[in-house]
């Protein structure tokens, strides 16, 4: 925290007096996410810029604002990150977040006869289209020697899916947190797979390519700055918890039940993150999901890694 102060002092320094003190950064959000933990952790008291959230019910709407120049920045999944770049959105991530891939399942109900991902064979399974819900089914049937066709896939939003899901209309449910603890915790759900070992478990920081170029400076301390959250996050799983479960209306033992077991972390775009990247397009591509093969490296920057590590103390 002391590291990300210092900065923040320095980079007030070096906009104060000049039309750059005015910057405004637009980020883009969903609820529960990136303002919640910088909030909560107390980062954003002091910084030398405007911040103007925009919040999103969901990561491809916050995408297509990013491609339409209505944002800036924004925090999103790998998986939709991959679609949109395919699809031509001006778009780099500058950091990466990862967290256990344990929160990332398919559910079923407690009561379900469903014991194994084999048992899915003939099964209808909802998740989200294009979702890291969706990147799981398609690792796991890989993993597994089935086909896409071996399974039936309903494409609901999460909301959908749990209605879905809860009157037995599908089979089980592919999600992520916090509906996996919520179902677990409060419901008894069972988790018949998990991504760990299959999926890389990345979600990213991302801007527009302008943005890296003209607003540097403030993005870079945003960065710093959800570092430093994240960070706080880890050493202050209950005190987050129950701030985090008294926004979203959900239960603090929820909460608490995700957080422990995400132990979530921003990280530096290196070596491991651009191979996990090319990981989930080659998912994609072979899936016949995007219609070229992409090269991670050319769509992740790394110029961000020395903010990251300052932050984190590396």
């Amino acid at each position: 925290m002391i590291r990300v102060l210092v900065a923040a002092g320095a980079l007030l320094l070096a906009l104060a007096g000049s039309a750059a003190a005015q910057v405004t950064l637009r980020v883009g959000d969903q609820k529960g996410n990136a303002q919640a933990v910088m909030d909560a952790a107390g980062v954003l008291r002091d910084v030398p810029y405007r911040i103007e959230w925009k919040e999103f019910p969901a990561a491809a709407p916050l995408l297509e604002a990013l491609g339409a120049g209505a944002i800036d920045a924004g925090l999103v999944g790998d998986a939709p990150f991959t679609f949109a770049v395919a699809a031509g959105t001006p778009v780099r991530a500058v950091a990466a977040i990862r967290q256990s891939q344990e929160g990332l399942a398919i559910l079923v109900p407690k009561d379900s006869p469903i014991r194994s991902f084999a048992d899915l064979k003939g099964k209808t399974i909802a998740t989200g289209r294009g979702s890291i819900g969706h990147q799981l089914i398609l690792a796991a049937l890989e993993a597994h020697g089935l086909a896409v066709a071996d399974v039936r896939l309903a494409f609901l939003a999460p909301s959908d899916a749990k209605v879905a899901y809860t009157r037995g209309s599908v089979d089980a449910w592919s999600t992520w947190e916090p509906y996996v603890s919520q179902e677990e915790v409060l419901f008894g759900a069972r988790r018949i797979q998990t991504a760990e070992g299959l999926t890389p478990g990345l979600s990213f920081i991302i801007a527009r390519p302008d943005a890296i170029r003209d607003q540097r400076a403030a993005l870079d301390d945003f960065v710093r700055r959800q570092t430093a959250a994240r960070a706080w996050s880890r050493s202050h799983v209950a005190d987050y918890a129950a701030s985090w479960g008294r926004l979203m209306g959900i239960p603090a033992e929820v909460a608490q039940h995700w957080l422990q077991r995400a132990r979530i972390e921003v990280t530096p775009i290196d070596d491991s993150v651009v191979a996990g990247e090319q990981q989930t397009i080659d998912l994609y591509h072979r899936a016949g999901l995007i219609g070229r093969r992409l090269v991670a490296d050319e769509v992740l920057d790394r110029s961000f890694a020395d903010a990251i590590t300052r932050a984190r103390g590396d």
